[in-house]
């Protein structure tokens, strides 16, 4: 169990810079590839998404981390961001959880998928705090390790958002 939880505060201010960044990204972009940018997105949380994480963890024990992301941020859409990178809504992680459960990772807790990218590779938070990334597009197959919990996940954001290899 890692012993850094997620700071909502950072989140916040996690959720500002990467508005700043996007919006950068964004008024580059058609100069930069040729084609028009789609919706690329930090949604911050409402009450409604407040009321689908309340219901995602009457669902199922999920990892405080998440709960603390969900306060702060109901979704992500980056699908312009390398390749694409998507946090789901709870109503979704609720709805991926009721079809398909949990993710089996040996040696630790049940993970649930809260994110992918557009590639179709699933991002799971363990119990543990750590974020798995499946290796192929299945909730099935082998994940491996992809950060130490989701700050790190985040951070790892900022970066293409940001331009940065």
């Amino acid at each position: 169990m890692t012993d850094d939880r997620l700071d909502a505060e950072w989140l916040r201010c996690w959720c500002e810079q990467a508005d700043a960044a996007l919006a950068r990204l964004m008024a580059s972009f058609q100069a930069r590839f040729g084609f028009e940018p789609g919706s690329n997105e930090v949604v911050l949380a409402s009450e409604e998404s407040h009321q689908a994480t309340d219901a995602l963890v009457e669902l199922t024990p999920i990892p405080s981390d998440l709960t603390t992301m969900y306060w702060v941020i109901a979704e992500i859409s980056l699908p312009d961001v390398e390749n694409g990178y998507f946090v789901h809504p709870a109503s979704l992680v609720a709805d991926h959880f009721r079809e398909y459960g949990a993710v089996q990772i040996g040696g630790e807790e049940p993970a649930l998928v809260f994110a992918s990218d557009g590639g179709g590779h699933l991002f799971a938070l363990a119990g543990s705090g750590r974020i798995w990334r499946s290796t192929t597009a299945s909730w099935l197959g082998q994940f491996d390790l992809a950060a130490a919990g989701l700050q790190e996940f985040f951070e790892g954001l900022s970066r293409p958002i940001s331009g940065q290899p």
